[in-house]
């Protein structure tokens, strides 16, 4: 399917690596200007702003910003309208993970998850769908999880705000209805990024594995499939829901989990 998102400008949170970066890219394929947000290092992601500029012709930015901070998140949503003039599509995608038994699990990491992973999407929201409203367009994409749909053990404060995030994309899908404005969450399992492949180099290290064994047994505990989901096939996916052909569909949770969530 042929999708022409030129003259629309996205905003993605967690851009600068991983699905976040599979995304925006993925958008700018599509013609679509991108405000990019997330932390790294400054070359590789002043090279990524040309890389799309170069590419795609689109107009990219990058913003600091600590979406932890609720100020930070509206100043964000602010600097991308003042640069482009509007922000038609908000993918809230940046999200961090701590892994500790209930009882073990510091306060301070609970709180940053649910800050980062959860809050940062209603504040970015809050901010961008009045713009949206006047315009009589916009796509909020959310990037949950398949924890947003089911659980696992030692990840409570992540599976909470995931949880949380699929019952936000419900509520803003219901408050924007009728005004050309959807909102959905993609719900991915394990998708080969660099938090994973950290995860596949540890096993490697503690179990004596090589990579093929590795890989194995981190799929087959949870991904029937047993493929890893790519960046660009949840880039693929988003690019869909910003598109004319999904108008209707809103308040949806998608998982791209190899069957995961269907056992």
């Amino acid at each position: 399917m042929e999708i022409n998102l030129k003259g629309k400008h996205a905003l993605v949170t967690g851009s600068t690596s991983g699905i976040g970066l599979g995304i925006a890219i993925e958008l700018a394929r599509n013609g679509c200007d991108i405000v990019l947000s997330g932390f790294g290092d400054a070359v590789a992601i002043n090279d990524l702003q040309t890389r799309l500029r170069n590419d795609y012709g689109v107009r990219a930015i990058h913003v600091d910003a600590d979406v932890a901070n609720p100020q930070q998140c509206r100043a964000l949503v602010a600097r991308g309208l003042a640069e482009f003039g509007t922000l038609d599509i908000l993918v809230n995608n940046a999200g961090i993970q701590h892994v500790a038994p209930l009882e073990e699990f510091g306060e301070e990491k609970w709180d940053a998850i649910l800050a980062i992973n959860l809050s940062a999407a209603f504040h970015l929201s809050a901010a961008a769908l009045p713009g949206m409203r006047r315009t009589g367009y916009g796509r909020v994409v959310n990037i949950a999880s398949v924890h947003g749909l089911v659980a696992s053990k030692f990840k409570a404060a992540y599976v909470a705000a995931k949880h949380g995030l699929i019952g936000l994309t419900k509520v803003t899908a219901l408050e924007t209805a009728g005004q050309g404005i959807t909102c959905n969450a993609i719900c991915p399992g394990w998708v080969l990024t660099p938090l994973v492949e950290a995860q596949i180099e540890d096993r490697m290290r503690r179990e004596g594995l090589d990579r093929r064994a590795a890989e194995h047994l981190l799929l087959s505990e949870k991904q029937p499939s047993g493929q890893f989901a790519t960046p660009g096939q949840i880039g693929a996916l988003a690019v869909f829901l910003c598109s004319d052909a999904a108008a209707n569909i809103t308040g949806a949770s998608l998982p791209v989990d190899g069957g995961w969530t269907a056992q």
